[in-house]
């Protein structure tokens, strides 16, 4: 039940903390995507350090969620936030739910609940080595900088799905890291702590996801990034943690399948919950000719470039 709490109420400040951080960081301008000069634009606006202080202490619940719990049961239950953020999102666009939004509440909770009953969690098992560690961590970050670098390619909304994408197998990946470092607080105080890689790792990926994360949110509509974010950070936790942590879930051929109908029912929910009309679906009117003129001056790039590659291969 403590964990229960404690992963609620962080799925809840973490959930007010996006509606607000995004209500903020759509006013920025397109050229400060993935820069640190964005969260320097953004630490001058009230609106966006209020979503800063829900975020962080969601995110410190979630550790102490992690700490009392396993990934495998905590990371369901954090995506729940997006619960939360709709309820703040549908407050300020004054929207019913309707049937969509019931039905992505429904399948939401009832992924949550049949991936925890049908996988039941347990710790216990012992960690991995050293290889596999590393070869998880390996896997999880490598596709994170992968939607990254194919981001850059793609226009400003489909940018913001795979930057969101990106920023949640880093959290995924950063939560695993926190239990890790919780453990070794547990075993040798903060000196083992302050002497362990992880804790710095932790640090690096919060910085490199919130840069992620804010670009995101101010390059599109939330709709267009917190349903990938929330899907994709529970993923790549329960990986973690079943990969190197030790978590263990039932592996019977019928538990399986359930537990796979828990996560696809929790993507879907998201999905549906994410594009309901609740969600802020328009980026600001002063915004919106910087995006158009910075894909216009995009397009005219790579046809500038096309044209001269032509021109190589024709004098060639």
């Amino acid at each position: 039940m403590t964990v229960f709490l404690l992963a609620v109420g962080a799925a809840c400040l973490l959930g007010l903390g996006f509606v607000l951080q995004q209500h903020a960081a759509q006013q920025a301008p397109p050229s400060d995507m993935l820069s640190y000069r964005l969260l320097l634009r953004l630490m001058r606006q009230r609106e966006w350090l209020l979503g800063i202080l829900f975020m962080i202490g969601g995110q410190v619940l979630s550790a102490m969620a992690l700490s009392a719990g396993r990934i495998s049961l905590v990371e369901p239950l954090l995506a729940t936030n997006l619960l939360f953020a709709m309820g703040l999102a549908r407050k300020i666009t004054r929207q019913t739910l309707g049937r969509s939004g019931w039905g992505g509440v429904l399948l939401l909770a009832a992924g949550v609940t049949v991936f925890i009953v049908s996988g039941q969690p347990t710790g216990g098992g012992t960690e991995a080595g050293a290889l596999r560690h590393w070869l998880v961590f390996g896997v999880v970050a490598g596709a994170g900088l992968l939607l990254v670098s194919i981001a850059r390619r793609l226009p400003l909304f489909e940018e913001a799905t795979l930057l969101a994408l990106a920023a949640g197998l880093l959290y995924g990946l950063q939560d695993a890291l926190t239990r890790t470092t919780g453990q070794r607080f547990e075993r040798g105080g903060m000196l083992l702590v302050l002497h362990s890689w992880q804790t710095y790792t932790v640090i690096a990926i919060g910085v490199v996801g919130l840069i992620l994360v804010q670009s995101a949110f101010e390059s599109a509509p939330l709709k267009m990034s917190l349903p990938a974010l929330t899907a994709a950070q529970p993923l790549a936790g329960i990986a973690c943690g079943v990969g190197f942590l030790g978590d263990r879930l039932r592996v019977t051929p019928g538990a399986l399948a359930w537990e796979a109908v828990g996560l696809a029912c929790i993507v879907l929910g998201v999905i549906v919950i994410g594009r309901h009309p609740a969600m802020p679906d328009a980026c600001p009117e002063k915004n919106r000719g910087g995006y158009l003129l910075e894909e216009t001056v995009r397009a005219a790039q790579q046809a500038a470039s096309a044209t001269r590659a032509r021109a190589g291969v024709a004098r060639g």
